[in-house]
């Protein structure tokens, strides 16, 4: 017998502790395989390659569409019916995540000055997130207001990002700055939508979505951590 889609809101406390331990419970493995995927990337593929991802600006525009275009199959995959397909996309959105960062992590741990800057961004991340997470959950906040400060923000980001890397242009230590706000907006965000707008069902999809938060904020992290190296 199938176990029914009950919305979280809706759920018992049992259901409810049920969902968020496997939605957190399939972050953490989230992120132990981005983990595991961006290690043997950095061991296995030519360093020739990797620079090549950001010697010019069109060749990582190119990257970032792909990946555009890839986390939409994923996102999509991860909410089907099927509990394959949504495995599927999850392990998808992992290895894109994995694909996009490996120039950064490349860079971050040869060149960056220290080799315990990818701990330190990667612990500053993990507590950031626990604090966002246990605001949501201890405070009862409605925080859904954040949805169209996530649309517009994401829509002048992204058109920021393609512009700089058309002009060629730093975007600086603001620009990080701020996408880190806008990353810890989306996680209460997301967060939120957890306790009240997923199916005790959908922790795949759940755990995608906030593994996609927090890797956006590690990125501007360690962005801002390397940018304090130079």
């Amino acid at each position: 017998m199938e176990n029914q889609n009950i919305l979280v809101a809706d759920a018992s406390d049992i259901e409810k502790a049920g969902f968020y331990k496997k939605t957190y419970k399939h972050l953490a493995l989230a992120v132990l395989a981005f983990i595991l995927v961006e290690t043997i990337l950095i061991k296995t593929v030519p360093v020739e390659v990797i620079v090549w991802m950001f010697s010019g600006r069109f060749i990582w525009l190119f990257i970032i569409g792909l990946f555009w275009l890839g986390s939409i199959l994923a996102n999509n995959m991860a909410f089907h019916p099927s509990r394959d397909k949504q495995y599927l996309g999850l392990g998808l959105y992992v290895i894109l995540e994995a694909i996009i960062f490996l120039p950064m992590i490349y860079i971050a741990a040869g060149y960056a000055g220290s080799p315990d800057i990818l701990m330190q961004a990667a612990l500053t991340t993990f507590f950031m997130f626990a604090g966002l997470t246990a605001v949501v959950f201890f405070t009862n906040t409605d925080f859904s207001f954040l949805r169209t400060i996530l649309i517009v923000g994401g829509v002048l980001s992204l058109g920021i990002i393609v512009v700089g890397a058309i002009f060629g242009f730093n975007l600086g230590l603001w620009f990080s700055a701020g996408m880190a706000v806008l990353a810890s907006a989306s996680i209460l965000y997301q967060t939120d939508q957890i306790k009240t707008k997923y199916g005790t069902e959908q922790y795949v999809g759940a755990s995608l979505q906030l593994f996609a938060s927090v890797m956006l904020l590690f990125w501007y992290i360690l962005r801002i951590f390397m940018s304090r190296r130079n």
